[in-house]
C-alpha cells in the first residue's frame, strides 16, 4: 500500500525556520574560513575547525527542521537515535574535510573540484542518513533520477561555498554567499525529499507509540543550535569582523617587508621600529613618542 506523504505539515513554518539555520551556518562558516585565510597570525585549524561545525551544525538542523514537517499520514514516525546523531557526525566530518584542504592547499582548481565533491558527497550522505533513521510502519523507497539530482546539487553547493569561503572576504558579500548557499542546501534537502515514496505494510496506523516527532527532534537540536549561537557571538566579537578590507591587506604586506629597520644616524629617512610599536598595540602612539625623546645623560647641559 502506498503511503500519502506531507512535507510540509507546519505550512511554511519549518521551510523557512531551516532556511534560516541554513543561511546562519554558512555566514559563520565562511566568516571563520575567511578570517584563518587571510589574517595569517590567527589560529588557523582552530578557526577552521569553528567553520567547519557551524557549516555543518548549520546543515544537520536545517535537515532535521524541515524534517519535523514531514508526516505520512496512515503511520506514525520514529527516529533512530543513534543514526540521528552520526548524521551530525557525518556532515561535521565532511565539511571539515572540504574545508581545511581550501584553507591550507587554496583555490587551485583541482583542490576546489575534489574538495566540492567530497563535502557534496558528504552533505548528501547525512541526508541519506538522516533518512534512513526514519522508522515508520513500512519503508522508504527512492526515485533514483532525483537522488542523482540531489546529488548533484550537493556537490554543486559544497563547491561554491569552499570557492566563495576564500574568494570573498567583504562582510556584505559573505552575507549574499551565505543565503545563495542556504538557498543550495534547502534545494538539494527538497529536492531529496520529492524521491521519496513510502510503502506501507498495512493500514493499522503505525506500531509506534509515545513520543511524536517534534517531541524527539526538538531536544537533539538544541545542542547544535546553541553552538551555532556561541560561534556567532565569538564571530560578532572578532576585532577583524569590522577591518575593512584594505586593512588585511596593509597587515599583510607589513608581515611580508619584515620588520622595520632600527634608526641610524647615518639614515635619518628610516623612521624607527619601537619594540611595542605594532598595527594591533594599543600602546604604538605612546612607545614612539617615548622612543623619539632624547635620553637623560645625567650632566646639565649649561645655557650660555
Amino acid at each position: 500500500m502506498q503511503g500519502t506523504v506531507d512535507g510540509f505539515s507546519y505550512g511554511a513554518v519549518t521551510p523557512v525556520a531551516a532556511y534560516i539555520m541554513a543561511c546562519l551556518g554558512a555566514a559563520l562558516g565562511l566568516r571563520c574560513v575567511v578570517r584563518s585565510v587571510y589574517n595569517e597570525r590567527s589560529w588557523k585549524p582552530g578557526w577552521l575547525a569553528m567553520g567547519a561545525c557551524s557549516i555543518g551544525c548549520g546543515i544537520w538542523t536545517m535537515h532535521f527542521i524541515a524534517m519535523i514537517g514531514f508526516r505520512v499520514k496512515e503511520s506514525r514516525i520514529h527516529y533512530d537515535v543513534g543514526l540521528t546523531v552520526l548524521s551530525l557526525v557525518v556532515a561535521v566530518a565532511v565539511v571539515a574535510v572540504g574545508v581545511f584542504a581550501v584553507g591550507y592547499r587554496g583555490v587551485s582548481t583541482a583542490t576546489l573540484c575534489s574538495a566540492g565533491c567530497v563535502t557534496g558527497l558528504g552533505v548528501a550522505a547525512m541526508h541519506y542518513l538522516g533518512m534512513a533513521a526514519i522508522q515508520l510502519n513500512g519503508y522508504i523507497r527512492y526515485d533514483m533520477a532525483v537522488v542523482a539530482l540531489s546529488v548533484g546539487i550537493a556537490i554543486v553547493a559544497a563547491t561554491a561555498a569552499l570557492w566563495a569561503a576564500v574568494s570573498i572576504r567583504g562582510f556584505l558579500t559573505s552575507l549574499g554567499a551565505s543565503l545563495v548557499m542556504g538557498v543550495a542546501v534547502s534545494g538539494m534537502h527538497y529536492t531529496g525529499m520529492a524521491a521519496v515514496g513510502v510503502h506501507l505494510h498495512g493500514t493499522t496506523g503505525g506500531t509506534f507509540t509515545g513520543e511524536s516527532p517534534m517531541s524527539m527532534l526538538l531536544p537533539m537540536l538544541i545542542g547544535p543550535v546553541i553552538f551555532l549561537l556561541l560561534a556567532g557571538v565569538v564571530v560578532m566579537f572578532d576585532p577583524m569582523l569590522v577591518l575593512g578590507e584594505g586593512d588585511w591587506d596593509r597587515s599583510a604586506v607589513r608581515r611580508r617587508e619584515g620588520p622595520r629597520q632600527p634608526w641610524r644616524a647615518d639614515r635619518p629617512d628610516v623612521p624607527p621600529q619601537h619594540p611595542d610599536d605594532s598595527a594591533d598595540s594599543l600602546f604604538a602612539p605612546a612607545a614612539r613618542r617615548a622612543h623619539r625623546q632624547p635620553q637623560s645623560t645625567g650632566h646639565r647641559i649649561q645655557r650660555w
